[in-house]
């Protein structure tokens, strides 16, 4: 790049140099010029006789000092070349035009010098001025990439804009975009047109609530200002001109450019009916007394019921719903495994004895009954939780009434813990043991101790427990 600075405009001097900046003598002089150019050259006849350096960089990067003795031509770079010669010709007593040069870097790009020549009073001695542009370039560069990112921006606002456009006019349900403030409709699509039996010059422009019967005002002005205040507003009954059918509409709130937008959404009848029925029946499952849990095949929740979050005492479902099941559900790990492993292999359990802990450590008594199904490409799980505190007390436990055979321990799998099994199924042996070792030694309790490999204290204590002492 060669730009030819101050071509047209003219440099100011000194009105009397000669009287004040006599007395400065030539090293004074040689620092004035060092301190006030990136580089300072005095070349004659082309050879490059001395120079100063007074930027930094120039110096660390080590420009100039292989300089010495070179002739200026071969410092540059091939394009750069016919500038040199054009500027020591045209060399006066004055400072000329200012020519863009360039230097070749050993690594990186090249490093690009702005000079300017004056001719001293020796014959073919000229005084070379040249400043850094490395800064100019950068900001030049920054202010390219700057422009390109912006143009991509634009490039990608556009495609936004016509697949909104091409969304907006292809989808079957009617759609409308409104002014939350005005209630000025903005934008209609051919759905929404076709409703309202309207061209697109009638409705666009029209304030929404007088597209309404009159008697529909309330049930409007209600549902826009819930949509307001919650973002979404519950789905309303409203009668279209010319309609026999009451439709139904639901109302989205947003933002756009800092002012309040409504999405209108004009649905089929049976499809709000739907809608409506779901909600009766999400109230319904609200309302139950009974724990619902919902979690996803990494038995993380994904819904609860207000009785579960009664359960689990905490504040709202923020607090539970992405949680693990295990957090709250199961003495410990083994009891959770083992309600997952049975739902796996038969689909559903009943009465799955075990805890659920709240948000404190405290713990209840439980019957889970539970359900897998496919949900998305995983599966989720169901759990109906009820507490059984009071009824466990009243009724026998398993440890008061061991299982006397290995059908009845078979039997207990999925309705009590396996480390409750376990237990008493470990009971169980050790008193049928010795119960048997007594009958082998005519109720000789020594022998019967050395026959089972325990000391005579060890076998009274187990006599004890199980109540076969006598």
């Amino acid at each position: 790049m060669d730009v030819k600075a101050s071509t047209t405009a003219k440099a100011v001097p000194f009105k009397s140099p000669k009287r004040f900046l006599a007395g400065l003598d030539p090293q004074t002089t040689a620092n004035v010029i060092a301190s006030a150019a990136d580089i300072a050259l005095i070349v004659d006849d082309g050879v490059i006789k001395d120079i100063a350096l007074g930027s930094e960089h120039l110096m660390r990067e080590g420009y100039g000092g292989r300089w010495r003795g070179m002739r200026w031509a071969d410092t540059v770079t091939i394009e750069s070349k016919p500038k040199v010669e054009d500027l020591l010709k045209s060399a006066t007593s004055r400072f000329g035009a200012w020519r863009e040069i360039n230097h070749p870097a050993g690594v990186g790009s090249d490093l690009p010098v702005r000079y300017a020549a004056v001719q001293t009073g020796e014959k073919d001695r000229i005084l070379i001025i040249g400043r850094d542009l490395r800064s100019i370039s950068s900001l030049q560069q920054r202010l390219v990439e700057a422009h390109q990112e912006l143009e991509r921006d634009y490039a990608r606002l556009r495609e936004a804009d016509a697949r909104y456009h091409l969304l907006f006019q292809s989808v079957d349900e009617g759609v409308l975009i409104v002014d939350a403030d005005s209630l000025i409709v903005e934008a209609a699509n051919p759905a929404a047109l076709e409703r309202f039996n309207a061209t697109n010059a009638g409705l666009v422009g029209a304030n929404f609530a007088s597209l309404f019967p009159k008697k529909t005002a309330r049930p409007i002005e209600r549902a826009v200002a819930e949509a307001l205040n919650q973002g979404v507003a519950n789905i309303v009954d409203v009668a279209l001109p010319g309609a026999n059918d009451p439709a139904g509409i639901s109302l989205s709130a947003f933002r756009y450019e800092g002012d309040r937008r409504l999405i209108i959404r004009l649905g089929a009848n049976e499809v709000f009916a739907a809608k409506r029925a779901a909600s009766g029946f999400q109230a319904v499952i609200e309302k139950l007394p009974d724990g619902l849990i919902v979690a996803g095949g990494d038995l993380r929740m994904l819904s609860v019921n207000q009785a579960a979050i009664d359960m689990a005492r905490v504040v709202g479902r923020g607090q539970i719903v992405g949680e693990r099941l295990a957090k709250f559900l199961g003495r410990s790990g083994t009891d959770l495994n083992v309600l997952i492993t049975t739902l796996k292999n038969h689909g559903s359990v009943r009465n799955f004895k075990t805890v659920l802990r709240d948000r404190f450590g405290a713990e209840e008594d439980i019957e889970v009954s539970a359900v897998s199904a496919p949900f998305e490409d995983s599966e989720a799980y169901g759990f109906s939780v009820r507490g059984v505190a009071k009824r466990l007390a009243n009724g026998p436990s398993i440890s008061e009434k061991l299982p006397s055979s290995v059908d009845e321990l078979t039997g207990l799998v999925g309705r009590v813990p396996l480390k409750d099994i376990v237990r008493d199924a470990t009971e169980l042996i050790e008193k049928l043991c010795i119960e048997s070792a007594l009958e082998s030694t005519g109720d000789n309790r020594a022998s019967a101790a050395e026959m089972l490999g325990l000391s005579r204290q060890g076998l009274y204590s187990k006599l004890k427990r199980f109540g076969i002492d006598d």
